[in-house]
């Protein structure tokens, strides 16, 4: 019997909790730019609050408009999670609200984030310890048919997600990292934060922002320079 579209996976492998953690802090502009700058996910999809946002993926594909899977996703996933849900991109339907939110933060879930909407954002606007991201808000509630999976490969603002990934949030966006790359992520994302320290030492001291790139761009692009003109 096929049982796409309609599985749920109880449990997965995780990354270590002091891999996870070295991210924290770690911003996600430098990372995306240490990614090629295509992971972010989509820009609509934005922090309800200031919360941090870090910790590992928990997989849910919902249809649109319905939440059936992520009451299942609740009861399964451990703390430290981050429940990453692939319901279409749909707005019309709320997938959650502020009762699940607080149940979720009962059980030590970090965060949620949502391709999709949600409702009572009023709720969730002052939280400090729970991240919620969503791409829209609406009072509308869900359906609760199914069917849909949990803890599957999904997709979330246009970025594949697998069960295990890293996810980190800030006040930029969302991005997720495959626990294999992170080590060599994180090499690179510290070297380019060092490297913006510096830059931002110089300007402050010297008011100066040497770019010789900005200079060879210009001369392969064959620009003319004009002293001054009147119109």
């Amino acid at each position: 019997m096929n049982k796409t579209g309609c599985v749920v996976v109880k449990d997965f492998k995780r990354p270590a909790r002091e891999l996870v953690e070295k991210f924290a802090g770690v911003a996600v502009a430098n990372l995306d730019d240490c990614m090629n700058r295509i992971s972010a996910v989509h820009e609509d999809i934005c922090p309800v609050n200031k919360s941090c946002l870090l910790g590992t993926a928990f997989t849910v594909k919902v249809p649109e408009g319905d939440n059936l899977m992520f009451h299942v996703a609740m009861d399964l996933a451990k703390p430290g999670d981050v429940i990453v849900i692939d319901a279409g991109g749909d707005t019309r339907r709320s997938i959650f609200g502020e009762l699940m939110v607080t149940y979720c933060r009962k059980r030590g879930i970090n965060g949620i984030v949502v391709d999709g909407s949600i409702r009572d954002a009023g709720a969730m606007e002052d939280l400090t310890d729970f991240a919620v991201y969503a791409r829209g808000v609406t009072p509308d509630g869900p359906y609760k048919n199914g069917p849909g999976e949990v803890n599957t490969p999904v997709v979330c603002g246009g970025r594949t997600v697998y069960p295990g990934d890293i996810v980190l949030g800030d006040e930029d966006g969302v991005i997720f990292i495959r626990p294999s790359e992170a080590e060599e992520l994180l090499k690179k994302v510290n070297a380019l934060h060092e490297n913006e320290l510096r830059i931002i030492e110089t300007i402050e001291k010297e008011g100066t922002y040497i770019r010789p790139w900005v200079d060879e761009k210009m001369k392969s692009l064959g620009v003319e320079y004009v002293e001054y003109m009147e119109f």
